[in-house]
């Protein structure tokens, strides 16, 4: 049973490792017995990564070098590293989902089959399906730049929260990438949707969604905000071969509240 939690022979990337989600998972992916994690980041981490490889996830030819670097054969990639919606538009959008898309792109050819690719996107992507054309318009193109222009005539859709949207592109992104990955490449895609997690992010997210909606989340799901290890246990658990059934799914993992919010059994009081 052992095994199929773990990471003894696999080859691992990571992207967001430093800090948060991605630094808890470091530590578990290498407790889980994994000897060949790389982490690609803008700060080296402190966990025990084997590898590390400095990539700006907003830059195309910084992501292309980590792409060469990095060569084939990864079991499992990580899409762990985000920024909040106190960045420029663009900048969210390029880190959330341009450079999740291209490192993806980049690697999937050369990942064995049985291999796996862990999305993390959050329940603030939730709204999707309002937006599912337009986003699905966005994804079709496949060039850079040419994303970048659509993002700048669309403005007033995606400025409006732009890390709201970034996340919902990561669901519908998920979703829809995880059809050639499997059928072409035998290797499953998914996802984990966090709810609100104490991690340094919190204060730029305070920023944007106000503390006030961010403890009634907490409040509305029992009292206890998610910590980083929390959700690496979930994001780790999708890419291990106890998971090999799951594809294009958004793992929801926010101590129940959006099955509160579903079911109508949230109280909207604390929100004044």
């Amino acid at each position: 049973m052992s095994s199929l939690f773990g990471y003894e022979g696999k080859k691992v990337v990571l992207t967001g490792g430093t800090t948060g989600v991605g630094a808890a998972a470091v530590e578990r992916i290498a407790e889980l017995g994994c000897t060949d994690l790389t982490v690609l980041d803008i700060k080296e981490p402190t966990g025990p990564a084997t590898r590390f490889i400095p990539t700006d996830m907003s830059d195309p030819t910084s992501i292309d070098a980590a792409v060469e670097a990095i060569g084939t054969g990864v079991d499992v990639l990580f899409n762990n590293a985000g920024v909040a919606g106190v960045h420029a538009t663009d900048f969210v959008i390029r880190v959330n989902y341009l450079g999740v898309r291209r490192l993806t792109l980049g690697l999937v050819p050369g990942m064995p089959r049985g291999g796996a690719i862990v999305n993390t996107a959050s329940i603030a992507g939730q709204g999707w399906p309002d937006n599912l054309a337009k986003i699905l318009e966005l994804i079709a193109i496949e060039d850079w730049d040419e994303s970048l222009a659509w993002l700048a005539e669309n403005d007033e859709l995606v400025s409006a929260d732009a890390y709201g949207f970034s996340k919902q592109i990561a669901q519908v992104w998920t979703m829809y990438s995880s059809v050639h990955t499997a059928s072409a490449h035998g290797v499953r895609t998914n996802s984990v949707c966090p709810g609100p997690i104490d991690t340094p992010l919190m204060d730029d997210f305070i920023k944007t969604m106000t503390e006030q909606v961010i403890q009634w989340t907490v409040e509305q799901s029992g009292g206890t905000m998610l910590t980083a290890d929390d959700i690496a246990r979930a994001v780790v658990m999708l890419g291990t071969d106890a998971s090999v059934a799951m594809n294009g799914h958004n793992m929801i993992a926010d101590h129940g509240f959006s099955a509160s919010m579903t079911t109508g059994q949230v109280d909207f009081s604390g929100l004044g």
